[in-house]
C-alpha cells in the first residue's frame, strides 16, 4: 500500500518566502536534533534491556553519538547516529545486528532494527512538536 502526497513542494516553498531561509532550517535543524535524540533515548533502552548476556562493561551504549545536523551528498539535510569512543564498539555493531556465520544469533540482534521501529512514532512527535514550535 502506497501514499502519494501532493503539493508539499508547494508549501514548502511558500513557508520557506514567508519565514525565510534561514529560519526554516533552523527549525528543520531542531525537529532533526529532537527526533534524533528520541531515537537514541530508544536505542539506548532496547540495548539495555537486551542484557548483559557476555556484553558486561556497555561500551556500545556508551558509544552511540549523535552527529549534525548536516548537507549529505544528495544535498539532504540530515543527522547521524553512530558509534564513537575508544573501545571500538563501530567494529562490533554489524556483528552484533545481524549476526555472523559462527554465531548466527547473537544476543542482541537486531536490537538497532527494532529501535527504528519502536521509535518511529516519537520520532514523528519530535518533528511535529518542533514545526509547531517555530511556526
Amino acid at each position: 500500500m502506497s501514499v502519494k502526497i501532493t503539493g508539499l513542494n508547494k508549501l514548502l516553498s511558500e513557508l520557506e518566502t514567508k519565514l525565510g531561509k534561514q529560519a526554516m532550517q533552523r527549525i528543520s535543524d531542531k525537529a532533526l536534533i529532537d527526533a534524533a535524540n528520541e531515537f537514541v533515548k530508544v536505542l539506548r533502552m532496547d540495548f539495555e534491556a537486551a542484557g548483559d548476556k557476555g556484553y558486561a562493561e556497555g561500551y556500545t551504549v556508551d558509544e552511540i553519538t549523535v552527529t549534525g545536523p548536516f548537507w549529505d551528498a544528495r544535498g539532504v539535510r540530515t543527522m547521524k547516529v553512530h558509534w564513537v569512543g575508544p573501545h571500538g564498539r563501530y567494529r562490533l555493531i554489524h556483528l552484533n545486528e545481524w549476526g555472523t556465520i559462527n554465531n548466527p544469533n547473537p544476543p542482541r540482534k537486531g536490537v538497532i532494527a527494532r529501535a527504528m521501529k519502536n521509535s518511529e512514532k516519537a520520532y514523528r512527535n519530535a518533528v511535529r512538536k518542533a514545526l509547531k514550535g517555530g511556526l
